[in-house]
């Protein structure tokens, strides 16, 4: 363990990337508290100031400090993405299981499973926020529903190779419960994508939030996300960039650094790519 973490963190990009996430974590949670300006307060006499040394980010249209609003909307942002994450990959991981090791529900699990990501990823998120409604949760569920089918795909196909292996007949011969086979010898031998590709869906929830807010169907205006910052500050762009600037480099960030966290995962865990390394 240790020698795997000395090697995946001796990669420079790997250490950005992680050092970045940890980063802006810790200030979305530190800033908000110690800020001496309220992220919702109003002050319509600092409006649309430029960055300075009292407001290191300016102030938008309502005379809110940009950065105590950019940072208590990582909160909600980096949450909207944990939490996508956590649901796709239980509820992607229990249907690829089943559609990988129980033959006779492979076809009907994996006809709904192409059935949604026929659609755009945009698209489909659209469709059911509009269904269910513009909040936080409903976001979160939109997006995980959007993306479980992305985790189901990569489960069955590693499930189907590995169902075939000789330790799972092994187990069976020796009378191990389907239920144990499943969860520990299946399971424990496919970890490895599922945890890349939950770095991937991560990055990919905190954007299609940022889209979905942007675009007006996302969660409430009230709550400072990065996207429905950027939304309510595309009104002022030309006269105060740093409203939507800002926010702007946020989404980027935190996107650019899962993504360099996953791809040195991938390299990592994949034998045909850490021999390379």
């Amino acid at each position: 363990m240790f020698a795997f973490l000395s090697k995946f963190m001796r990669r420079k990009l790997v250490m950005f990337g992680v050092i970045s996430l940890v980063l802006l974590a810790v200030l979305a949670v530190v800033v908000p508290l110690t800020s001496p300006y309220d992220s919702s307060a109003l002050d319509i006499m600092a409006r649309l100031q430029p960055p300075s040394a009292s407001h290191w980010f300016g102030t938008d249209e309502f005379g809110r400090d940009i950065f105590t609003r950019v940072l208590t909307g990582g909160r909600y942002s980096l949450t909207i993405g944990a939490l996508v994450v956590v649901i796709s990959l239980v509820a992607g991981v229990l249907m690829g299981l089943c559609a990988g090791f129980f033959k006779r529900m492979d076809a009907p699990i994996m006809r709904v499973v192409d059935a949604m990501m026929s659609f755009p990823d945009i698209l489909l998120a659209i469709a059911l926020v509009a269904i269910l409604g513009s909040s936080l949760i409903n976001v979160v569920l939109a997006l995980a529903i959007v993306y479980t089918p992305r985790v189901a795909r990569i489960v069955r196909a590693s499930t189907l190779v590995v169902r075939e292996l000789l330790f799972v007949e092994a187990a069976r011969a020796l009378g191990v419960s389907t239920v144990r086979i499943v969860f520990f010898h299946v399971l424990g031998n496919i970890l490895s994508p599922i945890l890349v590709q939950g770095t991937f869906i991560f990055a990919y929830a905190i954007l299609a939030e940022a889209g979905l807010s942007f675009l007006g169907v996302g969660v409430p205006p009230e709550l400072p996300t990065w996207g429905t910052m950027i939304s309510s500050g595309q009104a002022y762009a030309e006269q105060a960039i740093w409203l939507v600037v800002f926010p702007g480099i946020a989404i980027v960030l935190s996107a650019l650094s899962l993504q360099m966290v996953g791809d040195g995962l991938r390299d990592m865990l994949d034998p045909r790519l850490r021999k390379s390394l």
